[in-house]
C-alpha cells in the first residue's frame, strides 16, 4: 500500500504553474525544454548523470525517445532517479487480445476496411452500469495507417471508461499518445509526476512511459491519436515570426512526485497492439528526481492564438495546427493536429466557410464541446466524422446559400466550441469496430448538396452577349 507521498520541485529558473481548485498539481512550463526537478532536495545529481552511488541509495535509470546518435535538436532522453528500477519485475505474460484494439492497418489485414465516402459516428456509448472498464479495457480503435513494427503510421482510438485504475499502470511501446478528454477529467499519474487533464486540454504521453488513469468525475470518454516512429513537434511559423498558434510557454510538464509503495502492482504493456502484463512488488511511480526532455506534457487548447485573413479569401487549415509529426518523406507530415474554436471572422468579399474541396489529406474530426454547424447531421460532442483523401466535401447547401448572401460584417464564429481535426498525408483504413460494432456509424447525407444546381445555365443569354462582344462563338451555336 502507499505509505507516503512526497511532492516538490526545483525548476532551475523555470516558472512553475501552481495548483488550482480543479487541478491540484504543479507544473513546469515550456515545449521541448530540458527540465530538472526533484521531490527531495539534493537527490538530483549535479555535474554528472551516473554517480557511483546516488543519495539515499536511489537507482538511476535512463530513457531514450530517439536513437543515441540523433542530431542534438532531435535527441530525446531523460534520467530518472528512483527507489527501485523498472528491471525489478517478475517477467511478462500475454493477456487475452482486446478484439477492438488494432495496430496493423495494412490492407492485407482482413479486420480493416476502406471507404470512399464521408462517414460519421454519433457520440460513442459509455460502458453500462454492469460493465466495468478502466482506461486500458476501454480502448477502441477506429482507424489508422501503417504498423508500429514499421515505425511509421498512426492510429485513432476512442476510450470509454467508467472505472479508475488501481494498482495497475499502462505502458505503450507502440507510439506516442495524444489524449483528448471529452467527458470527465483524467487524473494521470506518470513516472515523471502527476497531471490533471480536463476537457479542453490535450495530454501527450510519449512511447515507453508508464502511467495510471483515475476518473475523478466518473464515467469518461475521449479521443486518442497515436503516432508510430515519430514525435509531436510545434509547427514552424514561417512568416508569422517568433510566436503565435500554440506558444511553447503554454505547455505544462509535471514536477517530480513519488510514492513509497512496496505492494504488488501490474504493468500492462502494449506491443504491436498485443497486451502483456508484468507483475512487480513495488509501484512504478517511485521517481524521486529526474531531468531531461523526453517528458509527458499537457496544453490548454483555449490558449491557442488564432491567425487568419484580415483582408479577403479563406486561408488553408494549416493555420489551425497545434502539433505536427513528421513522416519519413521530407516536408510531408505524418499527422497534424488542428483545432477550431472561438475567433473573429472579418474577411471581406469572401465566401467565409471552407470552400468545396478535395484534399490529398485524410481528415478525422471530433468535437470536445459546443456546436459545429454546416454539416449534414448532428455532429455532437463525443462523436466523429471521417473523409478519406480526395473525397469531395464541404458545407451543406443551406450553409452555402447563407454564406453567399450574408452581409459581410466582422463576426465571432465557433463561440463556445472546441472541435479538432486529425489530418494525415496517409491513407487510413477503418477497423471492424468502427464499421460494424459501434451502432453509431452513418454516412453523411448526400442530399444536403442536391440544391447545388448548375445555375450557370440560367445565365446563357447574358453569357452569349459577353461571348459575342468578345468575338467568341456563342454557347449552343456551333460548339
Amino acid at each position: 500500500m502507499t505509505t507516503a507521498t512526497t511532492t516538490g520541485a526545483t525548476a532551475q529558473g523555470a516558472f512553475n504553474v501552481l495548483p488550482t481548485a480543479n487541478d491540484p498539481y504543479t507544473y513546469q512550463v515550456g515545449f521541448g525544454n530540458r527540465f530538472a526537478t526533484e521531490a527531495i532536495p539534493g537527490t538530483l545529481p549535479q555535474g554528472q548523470d551516473m554517480p557511483q552511488k546516488n543519495k539515499y541509495d536511489l537507482y538511476q535509470e535512463g530513457m531514450t525517445g530517439s536513437p543515441f546518435i540523433a542530431p542534438r535538436h532531435e535527441n530525446l532522453n531523460a534520467f530518472l532517479y528512483r527507489i527501485r528500477p523498472s528491471v525489478a519485475h517478475q517477467g511478462f505474460t500475454a493477456l487475452p487480445d482486446n478484439p477492438d484494439l488494432e495496430a496493423c492497418f495494412l490492407s492485407l489485414n482482413p479486420k480493416v476496411h476502406v471507404s470512399p465516402t464521408q462517414l460519421a459516428w454519433y457520440p460513442f456509448s459509455l460502458p453500462s452500469d454492469n460493465e466495468r472498464a478502466d482506461f486500458i479495457a476501454g480502448l477502441r480503435t477506429l482507424a489508422g495507417n501503417g504498423d508500429p513494427t514499421l515505425r511509421e503510421g498512426l492510429a485513432i482510438h476512442i476510450y470509454l471508461a467508467n472505472e479508475s485504475m488501481q494498482s495497475k499502470a499502462f505502458c505503450n511501446n507502440d507510439g506516442d499518445m495524444l489524449i483528448l478528454p471529452q467527458q470527465g477529467r483524467l487524473d494521470i499519474q506518470t513516472e515523471f509526476g502527476k497531471m490533471m487533464v480536463r476537457p479542453g486540454e490535450l495530454v501527450v504521453i510519449q512511447r515507453g512511459m508508464k502511467f495510471k488513469v483515475v476518473l475523478p468525475d466518473g464515467p469518461s470518454r475521449g479521443y486518442i491519436q497515436e503516432i508510430f516512429g515519430s514525435h509531436y513537434q510545434l509547427p514552424d511559423l514561417g512568416p508569422l515570426g517568433g510566436h503565435g498558434l500554440a506558444n511553447p510557454r503554454d505547455f505544462e510538464t509535471p514536477v517530480a512526485s513519488f510514492d513509497i509503495d512496496q505492494s504488488p502492482w501490474e504493468i500492462v504493456y502494449k506491443l504491436s497492439g498485443k497486451l502483456f502484463v508484468s507483475k512487480q512488488e513495488h509501484t512504478p511511480f517511485d521517481v524521486v528526481a529526474w531531468h531531461g526532455n523526453y517528458v509527458p506534457y499537457k496544453y490548454a487548447m483555449e490558449k491557442f492564438i488564432h491567425v487568419g485573413s484580415i483582408s479577403k479569401d479563406h486561408i488553408d487549415p494549416s493555420i489551425f495546427c497545434v502539433l505536427t509529426a513528421k513522416s519519413k518523406a521530407p516536408g510531408i507530415p505524418l499527422a497534424d493536429f488542428l483545432i477550431f474554436s472561438g475567433r473573429w471572422d472579418v474577411a471581406s468579399e469572401t465566401f467565409r466557410p471552407p470552400y468545396y474541396h478535395r484534399n490529398s489529406a485524410t481528415e478525422f474530426m471530433g468535437l470536445i464541446y459546443g456546436g459545429y454547424g454546416g454539416r449534414s447531421d448532428s455532429f455532437s460532442p463525443g462523436g466523429a466524422s471521417y473523409e478519406t483523401g480526395f473525397c469531395p466535401h464541404g458545407v451543406s447547401y443551406d450553409e452555402f446559400k447563407m454564406a453567399s448572401e450574408m452581409e459581410l460584417k466582422p463576426m465571432r464564429i465557433h463561440e463556445g466550441t472546441l472541435a479538432f481535426m486529425m489530418e494525415s498525408s496517409m491513407m487510413l483504413t477503418l477497423t471492424d469496430w468502427a464499421i460494424k460494432k459501434t451502432g453509431k456509424l452513418h454516412e453523411h447525407e448526400p442530399k444536403m448538396w442536391d440544391n447545388l444546381k448548375g445555375n450557370f445555365i440560367n445565365h446563357l443569354d447574358e453569357i452569349n452577349q459577353d461571348l459575342k462582344a468578345a468575338g467568341l462563338p456563342e454557347l449552343g451555336k456551333g460548339n
